[in-house]
C-alpha cells in the first residue's frame, strides 16, 4: 500500500484497474470481499474481485495485493484465474452493503449505507472495514437536504440481516460510467434479490440497454419482477428485434398482455419481427434503420447519424426509399454509405449518390447464407426488401454473431489456463 494512503473508500476502488508488476493490466476491481465477524469486531477484507478481460472473475486475495494508489491496483504476479465462487459465510461489499438500512446503536434511528471505507492495519498486511459513510432519512428528491456523515463500523448494526426492498442507487453510482455490457454482467454476478432492485433502480432507457446484453434466462427473470406496465415501457425502449426475441420466449398469454400495453406502433413492429423464423433475415433484422427519401442532403443524413443511440453498426449507412419512410417503406432505391457521405458536399442529394449494385436480403434468407453474405461483402449492415420492394429493415453483424454464437456465450469465457505468472 503506498505511503500516506490510510484509508479507502470502496465507491473510488470500483473499476479501478488491476495490474501486475511489470505494469501489464489483469483487468478491473468489481467488488471487495468480506468476511463478518462475531460481535462488534469490524468484517475482514479477504480480497477483491476482478473482472478479466476475458469477463471472466476472479478472486485476489489482498495478500496479493502490494499497492493501492493514484487509482489502480498492484497486485503480485501470480494471478489464481479460477472462476469466483462466493462462500456463505462471505459478503460482497458493493453487491450487498451499499444501500443496505442500518441502525444506529447510540440513537436507534435508521440510516442508509452511502459508502465504506477499509484500512489496512498497522504492521500488518490483514484488512478490515473501518468506517461506513450513512445518511439519514430516505433520500430521495430531498436527500441533498438530508444529514450524511461517516460512523464507526461498531456505531451501527443490521450489517448481518437480510434486507428486504434493499435501495440500490449507490451500487448504481459507482458503475455509472459502464458500458451496458459491462453492467449487464455486473447484473448477471448478482442474486436474484439485488439483481431485480438494481433493474427497478435503472431508468427504462438503461434498463432496455442493459437487458440486450443479458443471458436469456437473467431477461426473462427481470422482466417478470417488473410490474406489467414498466415491462411495456422497458420492451418498447429496447430494438425491436430484442424484444421480438424476448417475447419470443414467454408464455404466449404473457406475449399478448404486454403487447396490448405497449404504443401500438411499438407492439406492430414487433409483431412483424415475431411473425418471422428466428433465424432469418426477418427474425434478425431491426425495423428501425436510417431511412431517408431521395431528396434528402448530405446534411440531414450526416444529422441523422450522428444520433448517439444510434448503434455504430446502423449508423454506418443510409437507405433512400420512396414514401413513405418508415418500414416498410415505398420503393427501396439504394443504400448510401457513410464514408460517400463524407467526402460529398452537404447540400449533395442522396438521390444522386446510391450505391444500386448492393444486394438486398430477402426477410427468409436463412442464417448461413446471411453469414456468408457479411463475409463476402465486408458489410456491417444490409437492407432487408420484400417482393414489392419495400425496405423492412436491416440486419447488422452484431445480430448475426449473437445467433451463431453458442446459446450460453455471455456467460463463458475465453479458455484461460488455471495459473497466470508474471514478472520474476
Amino acid at each position: 500500500m503506498a505511503a500516506g494512503v490510510s484509508r479507502i473508500f470502496v465507491s473510488h476502488l470500483a473499476g479501478t484497474a488491476v495490474f501486475d508488476p511489470n505494469g501489464d493490466q489483469v483487468g478491473r476491481v468489481r467488488d471487495l470481499v468480506v468476511i463478518l465477524r462475531i460481535g462488534n469486531r469490524p468484517p475482514r477484507l479477504l480480497g477483491l474481485v476482478v473482472e478479466l478481460s476475458t469477463r471472466r472473475r476472479i478472486f485476489l486475495p489482498m495478500t496479493r495485493v502490494t499497492g493501492i494508489d493514484s487509482g489502480q491496483v498492484i497486485s503480485t504476479g501470480v494471478v489464481n484465474v479460477r472462476r469466483f465462487e462466493q462462500r456463505p459465510t462471505e459478503r460482497l461489499v458493493l453487491g450487498e452493503l451499499l444501500d443496505r438500512r442500518v441502525t444506529l446503536v447510540e440513537t436507534g434511528e435508521d440510516v442508509t449505507v452511502l459508502d465504506i471505507a477499509v484500512q489496512q492495519l498497522p504492521a500488518r498486511r490483514d484488512w478490515e472495514i473501518d468506517k461506513v459513510f450513512v445518511r439519514k432519512g430516505k433520500g430521495g428528491a430531498l436527500r441533498r437536504k438530508a444529514e450524511a456523515f461517516t460512523v464507526e463500523w461498531s456505531a451501527v448494526t443490521g450489517f448481518s440481516l437480510e434486507e428486504q426492498g434493499q435501495g440500490a442507487e449507490n451500487l448504481l453510482a459507482t458503475f455509472e460510467q459502464l458500458r451496458p455490457a459491462d453492467l449487464a454482467n455486473v447484473l448477471h454476478h448478482l442474486s436474484a434479490k439485488r439483481r431485480a432492485e438494481v433493474a427497478a433502480a435503472l431508468d427504462d432507457d438503461r434498463l432496455a440497454d442493459v437487458l440486450e446484453e443479458l443471458p436469456e434466462d437473467d431477461q426473462i427473470e427481470i422482466l417478470g419482477k417488473l410490474k406489467e406496465e414498466r415491462a411495456a415501457d422497458v420492451l418498447e425502449a429496447m430494438d425491436p428485434d430484442d424484444a421480438a426475441d424476448l417475447l419470443g420466449e414467454l408464455p404466449e398469454e404473457d406475449v399478448e398482455r404486454l403487447l396490448t400495453l405497449m404504443q401500438p406502433s411499438d407492439a406492430a413492429d414487433v409483431r412483424r419481427l415475431m411473425a418471422y423464423e428466428e433465424r432469418t433475415a426477418g427474425g434478425l433484422m431491426t425495423t428501425e434503420p436510417i431511412v431517408l427519401q431521395p431528396d434528402a442532403t448530405v446534411a440531414d443524413a450526416l444529422a441523422r447519424v450522428r444520433n448517439p443511440d444510434l448503434s455504430p453498426a446502423l449508423a454506418a449507412q443510409v437507405y433512400v426509399c420512396r414514401p413513405p419512410d418508415q418500414t416498410p417503406t415505398g420503393k427501396y432505391l439504394g443504400t448510401v454509405h457513410f464514408q460517400r457521405l463524407l467526402r460529398d458536399p452537404p447540400f449533395t442529394l442522396v438521390g444522386a449518390m446510391l450505391d444500386r449494385d448492393l444486394q438486398t436480403l430477402a426477410p427468409n434468407t436463412p442464417l448461413t447464407a446471411l453469414t456468408s453474405f457479411f463475409a463476402t461483402y465486408d458489410m456491417v449492415a444490409a437492407p432487408v426488401v420484400d417482393d414489392s420492394g419495400s425496405l423492412l429493415g436491416a440486419v447488422t453483424v452484431d445480430d448475426v454473431l449473437d445467433h451463431l454464437l453458442p446459446e450460453d456465450w455471455r456467460e463463458t469465457e475465453f479458455h484461460s489456463p488455471p495459473e497466470v505468472t508474471s514478472g520474476g
